[in-house]
């Protein structure tokens, strides 16, 4: 049976849905998902890829807001993205990527994500970019800098907004991890 790829917003997805992908996430990061994690996945375009033991892989892209070279762009922030074990290097997190990436090019001014040691391999692959800039983000108490995430956000390409890659990038605040 070939795997079907499933593109939904957050809203589209049922309960069962949203339980299978968390279950997905909770074990692909062996427990380390937690509850801020699972809250920056959800309001945003999720892509599913299904077989016939259930969900085989997930990725999500929501809206952030970054500033770069001092305008506010809106930026589609990849998330969640993982592949089940018995189908890992199969090509599934590469579709997965694909139908992503599609969602930034039409939607966004520019899409990043930060990326784990272990699925870095998969966005060079692609083409997404180590932004070499210094990272910040606008905190309740004013802009943060966020040294520890320099070096593992990606920038998708394909964007004429991206800016230079050693430009600072400023994101919107949010709880749990920033990035």
């Amino acid at each position: 049976m070939t795997a079907r790829l499933r593109t939904a917003h957050t809203a589209q997805l049922t309960p069962r849905d949203l339980r299978a992908v968390r279950g997905l996430l909770d074990g692909a990061f062996d427990g380390d998902f937690g509850d801020d994690d699972w809250d920056h996945t959800l309001g945003g375009v999720h892509v599913l890829v299904e077989d016939g033991r259930g969900i085989a892989g997930h990725g999500a892209v929501v809206m952030r807001r970054a500033r770069c070279r001092g305008r506010w762009l809106r930026v589609g922030y990849v998330e969640g993205v993982a592949v089940r074990a018995d189908v890992r290097r199969a090509g599934t997190g590469g579709r997965i990527m694909g139908a992503l990436e599609e969602v930034v090019a039409r939607a966004y001014a520019f899409g990043a994500l930060s990326a784990s040691e272990d699925g870095a391999g998969l966005y060079r692959g692609r083409g997404w970019r180590v932004w070499g800039g210094r990272l910040c983000a606008l905190g309740p108490d004013g802009v943060v800098r966020l040294a520890g995430e320099e070096g593992t956000t990606y920038v998708w390409p394909g964007s004429a907004d991206a800016g230079d890659l050693g430009d600072e990038l400023l994101f919107d605040w949010r709880d749990g991890d920033v990035l």
